[in-house]
């Protein structure tokens, strides 16, 4: 782990980073931009589904295997990642996850088959795994808890506009130059964000977060702990519900995303690619409302703050289903906004729960949140086949259903 830059402390102090420290700043900072490199790399690639219909000749259910490989090795590789952390350190990890996945993403071009495409995707899968896998652990070491929830909103919120950024560039390089060279120049962003996130680190490594003992020995007690965190977390019935917030919700997600291309590209809307693309400036109020649903859920109580996500994402999905571009505009930013309010909300309140092993606790949450992205996104383009819109509709309103249920509850269970 590189050392600290700048006048920034070289270990958080006691309790972590307060919320208006030079610390504090840094870490939200690094991370937001380890998200927004990230999720550039993997969203990307929704924006060109359909051009990767027409050139590899598949359906859109088929195309949206280039995100679900991608996705769904996230989904099986995030333990191994939280694993590693104990051996080498979160921030190691993180950055050369991060290294690795745009090294790989400059691979992704030079695809010459579908299949081939798939593999290049699925191997950056796994790259990007130590991001998501790691972050919100990362920040909850080092980040006073009173602050957390804005922390964790920030990171959320560089998820947000890494996709809106990667889906932004890929749609118009390739509205102009074709599907080959919009991966390219966003696996150049995503390098670009990695740089920053090295330099603005604001700590050594912390190491494992077991015990007094210091370097080798935390390291291999954290190893030996770690499967333990796992059984624990996952005999706990609110972290349970939480976890399947989680996939519900991003099936929901996905499915929105992966699929609105298609049908704003064809009659009665018949947009171009970049206008298309200009649709996921949704992510911007979606980035906006992540930082302001931690912040709430830290003043108000993370319950309110969820159930109200919940609720106002069900709305808005009915919201798109006319055929007026500003109704499923309308409907989309909505839809957006509450998805990201109820994501933050409830990594943070992972977070909060998983007072030991937070590193494994985020890594179970991110595994649902991943599997519901590959698996939803997918099996949705079924309905999306069989019904079109409605099929969308019909799908993401099942999803919601089943979320306000786990919402219900959470937090009628205690330890």
């Amino acid at each position: 782990m590189p050392a600290a830059r700048g006048a920034a402390a070289a270990e958080p102090p006691p309790g972590g980073y307060r919320r208006g420290s030079a610390g504090y700043r840094r870490a939200s900072a690094a991370a937001f931009l380890a998200g927004a490199g990230t999720f550039a790399l993997l969203y990307g690639a929704q924006a060109l589904l359909p051009q990767l219909s027409d050139a590899f000749d598949v359906s859109a259910a088929t195309a949206s295997l280039a995100l679900s490989a991608a996705t769904g090795a996230i989904a099986v590789s995030l333990l191994p990642m939280s694993a590693a952390s104990a051996r080498w350190g979160t921030s190691r990890v993180i950055t050369v996850s991060l290294a690795a996945a745009t090294v790989l993403a400059l691979l992704v071009p030079l695809a010459p088959s579908f299949p081939v495409l798939l593999v290049l995707r699925a191997a950056q899968g796994v790259a990007m795994a130590g991001v998501p896998a790691l972050a919100i652990a990362y920040l909850g070491r080092i980040i006073h808890p009173s602050a957390l929830g804005g922390a964790v909103g920030l990171l959320v919120a560089g998820n947000t506009m890494g996709g809106l950024s990667g889906r932004l560039i890929a749609a118009a390089v390739s509205d102009l130059l074709g599907w080959r060279p919009a991966f390219a120049v966003t696996a150049v962003f995503a390098t670009a964000c990695l740089a920053a996130f090295w330099w603005l680190l604001p700590t050594r490594e912390t190491g494992p977060e077991t015990g007094p003992e210091t370097g080798r020995e935390r390291r291999r007690g954290a190893e030996v702990a770690a499967p333990r965190y796992v059984a624990e977390q996952l005999r706990d019935p609110v972290l349970l519900r939480l976890f399947g917030l989680s996939f519900v919700l991003m099936a929901a997600f996905v499915t929105v995303y992966n699929y609105l291309p298609y049908r704003l590209l064809a009659a009665p809307f018949a947009l171009s690619a970049t206008a298309v693309g200009l649709v996921f400036l949704a992510y911007v109020p979606g980035s906006v409302s992540a930082g302001v649903a931690g912040r709430l859920g830290d003043r108000l109580g993370r319950r309110a703050v969820l159930w109200a996500s919940v609720l106002l994402a069900q709305l808005a999905i009915l919201l798109t289903w006319p055929d007026l571009l500003g109704c499923v505009v309308a409907g989309l930013v909505l839809f957006t906004v509450g998805f990201f309010g109820a994501h933050a909300t409830a990594s943070t309140a992972v977070t909060h729960r998983a007072v030991r092993g937070r590193a494994q606790a985020s890594a179970l949450y991110l595994t649902a949140y991943y599997a519901g992205s590959s698996l939803g996104g997918s099996l949705s383009g079924l309905a999306f086949a069989a019904y079109g819109w409605t099929g969308i509709v019909g799908f993401v309103t099942c999803a919601i259903l089943l979320a306000s249920w786990l919402v219900s509850g959470v937090w009628a269970k205690r330890r």
